[in-house]
C-alpha cells in the first residue's frame, strides 16, 4: 500500500514539473506583463529596493542623534607590574617595582541640543584603585553630575541637518519612483527590441512562403513559354534572400530574447511571445499641468533646494571658523573613601567651569578666502540650478508637444499598415492570373513590409514617450494620479 501511494506521489510529482515546464517554455505576454515582471524582479529593481533602503537607515540615524542615547563606558580592569621611576629628595631616580589595578565605569544619559548645537548630559561614575604591593585600596566615584558642552559662535551642525536631511531623505523616495520609471522605460525598448525581431521573423517568413509559391508558379509558366529564363531567376534569386532573411531573423531575434529575458529575470529557455500593444489610451496632456507636476513631484526640484541650502550651510561653516570658542561646565558631587559605600556618604560639590578660545591675530587672509570661496560656491550653485530648471522645464515642454503628435502619427502608421497589406493581396492575386509583372508585385511586397515596420517602430515611439513622460513628471496622466503616495515609505 505505501509503495503504490508512494508511486502515485512520484507520478503525480513528475506531471506537476512537466506541466511547469511546459507553461515555463510558452510566455504570451503584453507590454504590461513585461513592465510589471522587470519592476518586481530584475536586478535593476533590486538596486532601486535596496537604494531605498539605505536611504531610510540612513535617515533614521539623522533622527537618532537627536534623542536621548544611554552610554556605559570604562576599564574593567586597568592591570599593570612594572618599574616605576621614583623621584628622590636628592633628586636621584630609583625605580621601584608596583603591582596595581585601576578600574572604572561611568553610566551617563546624553541630549544634544539642536537649538543651540551643545550636548548636556546627566551622568554617574565609580572608580577603584588598587596597590597589591602595600595591600591599599581606595574608591572615589561621582554620585550624579550634569554636564554641558556649548560652542559659543560656531558652526550648529543640529540646525543645518534639519533642514538638509529631511530634503535628502525626500529626494531619495522620489528618486526611488524615478528609478522604477526608468526600468519602464528601458524595459519598453527592449520589449520592441523582441517585438521587431519578432515582426521581422514572422514578415520574412511569409515572404519566403510567398515566394516559394511565386516561384513554383513562374516554373510551371516557363515550362509552357510564357515566362522568361531571367524572370525566373529573379524570382529564385528572391527565394534565396527570403532564406537568408529568415536565418538572420531567427538570429537577431535570439540575441534581443536574450536581452530581454537577461533584464526582467526570467528563464532563458522560457519562449516568449510578445502582443502587439496597439491599445493606445485615450488622453491629452497639457504642458502647463505636466511642469507643475514636474515641479511637484521630481527628486530633481527638491534637489535644487538641497543643494542651494548645502550652499548656506558651507558659508556658514566657514564664517565658524574663524573662532573656535566653547564652554563646558560640569556641576555635581563627588567623594572618596576606603570603601564603596564611603563614596555616597557626604558627598562634596563638583564644579568645574572652563572657557576656551582659539582664534587668530593674523591669518594672512585665509579666513577671507575661505569666506570668498564658499560665496562664490554658493553663487555658482544658485546660477548652475537656475539653469537646470530652465533646461528641465524646456525638455518637458518639448516631450509633451511630440507626445501630442506621435498620436496622429500612430493613427496615419497604422492606415498605411492596412493599405499596405490589402494592396500586396490584390497586387498578387492579379500575378497569379497573370494581370501584373513581377516588378510590381516586388514593389508591393517591399511597400507593405515597409508599412508594417513603420507601423511597429510608431506604437514604440509612442509608448517610449508615454513611460518617458510618466518618469519626467511621476505623473500618470492617463489615471490622473501622481505616481507614489507618503504610504508607500517607511517614516
Amino acid at each position: 500500500m505505501n509503495k503504490r501511494i508512494s508511486l502515485f506521489l512520484v507520478v503525480a510529482l513528475a506531471m506537476v514539473v512537466m506541466q511547469t515546464a511546459h507553461a515555463q517554455q510558452n510566455l504570451r505576454l503584453t507590454l504590461q506583463d513585461v513592465i510589471d515582471l522587470a519592476k518586481s524582479q530584475s536586478p535593476a529593481s533590486l538596486q532601486a529596493e535596496t537604494r531605498k533602503e539605505n536611504s531610510y537607515w540612513n535617515f533614521r540615524t539623522y533622527k537618532a542623534q537627536f534623542n536621548p542615547q544611554v552610554v556605559l563606558s570604562g576599564s574593567l580592569p586597568q592591570y599593570r607590574r612594572d618599574f616605576s621611576p621614583i623621584t628622590q629628595p636628592d633628586g636621584s631616580i630609583i625605580f621601584q617595582p608596583r603591582t596595581q589595578n585601576s578600574s572604572d565605569l561611568e553610566l551617563g544619559v546624553q541630549q544634544a541640543l539642536p537649538f543651540s548645537g551643545g550636548t548636556v548630559s546627566v551622568n554617574t561614575s565609580i572608580a577603584r584603585f588598587d596597590d597589591f604591593d602595600r595591600d591599599f585600596t581606595q574608591w572615589s566615584g561621582v554620585p550624579v553630575n550634569i554636564r554641558l558642552f556649548q560652542p559659543i559662535l560656531g558652526y550648529n551642525r543640529f540646525k543645518w541637518d534639519k533642514k538638509i536631511e529631511p530634503l535628502r531623505y525626500e529626494e531619495s523616495k522620489r528618486s526611488y519612483v524615478q528609478q522604477l520609471e526608468e526600468i519602464s522605460r528601458t524595459v519598453t525598448g527592449l520589449f520592441f527590441d523582441y517585438l521587431e525581431a519578432q515582426i521581422n521573423l514572422e514578415i520574412a517568413e511569409k515572404n519566403l512562403a510567398n515566394t516559394k509559391e511565386i516561384y513554383q508558379i513562374a516554373k510551371n509558366r516557363y515550362d509552357i513559354g510564357t515566362v522568361a529564363e531571367d524572370e525566373l531567376l529573379n524570382i529564385e534569386l528572391q527565394m534565396l534572400t527570403s532564406d537568408q532573411a529568415v536565418a538572420q531573423s531567427k538570429l537577431d531575434i535570439e540575441s534581443s530574447a536574450l536581452a530581454l529575458k537577461s533584464y526582467i529575470g526570467i528563464n532563458e529557455e522560457t519562449n516568449l511571445q510578445l502582443v502587439i500593444p496597439d491599445n493606445i489610451p485615450e488622453f491629452s496632456v497639457n504642458v502647463d499641468r505636466a511642469i507643475d507636476q514636474a515641479k511637484n513631484n521630481r527628486a530633481e526640484y527638491i534637489s535644487f533646494e538641497r543643494r542651494i541650502t548645502e550652499a548656506e550651510s558651507d558659508i556658514a561653516q566657514a564664517r565658524a571658523q574663524r573662532y573656535d570658542i566653547s564652554m563646558q561646565a560640569q556641576f555635581g558631587y563627588n567623594n572618596r573613601g576606603f570603601n564603596f559605600n564611603d563614596v555616597y556618604l557626604n558627598p562634596q560639590n563638583q564644579q568645574i567651569v572652563s572657557l576656551g578660545f582659539s582664534f587668530p591675530i593674523i591669518d594672512w587672509g585665509r579666513n577671507k578666502a575661505r569666506m570668498a570661496s564658499a560665496t562664490a560656491n554658493k553663487e555658482l550653485t544658485e546660477y548652475t540650478v537656475a539653469q537646470e530648471r530652465v533646461n528641465f522645464e524646456q525638455e518637458i515642454f518639448t516631450l509633451v508637444r511630440n507626445f501630442e503628435m506621435l498620436k496622429s502619427r500612430l493613427a496615419v502608421s497604422k492606415k498605411s499598415d492596412e493599405i499596405g497589406q490589402k494592396r500586396f493581396e490584390l497586387t498578387r492575386n492579379r500575378y497569379l492570373i497573370g494581370r501584373v509583372d513581377i516588378i510590381n508585385l516586388n514593389q508591393a511586397q517591399t511597400e507593405k513590409d515597409q508599412a508594417k515596420r513603420n507601423f511597429i517602430n510608431s506604437i514604440r515611439t509612442y509608448w517610449q514617450a508615454y513611460y518617458d513622460l510618466r518618469t519626467r513628471t511621476l505623473y500618470d496622466f492617463e489615471n490622473d494620479q501622481i505616481l507614489f503616495s507618503d504610504e508607500d515609505f517607511r517614516e
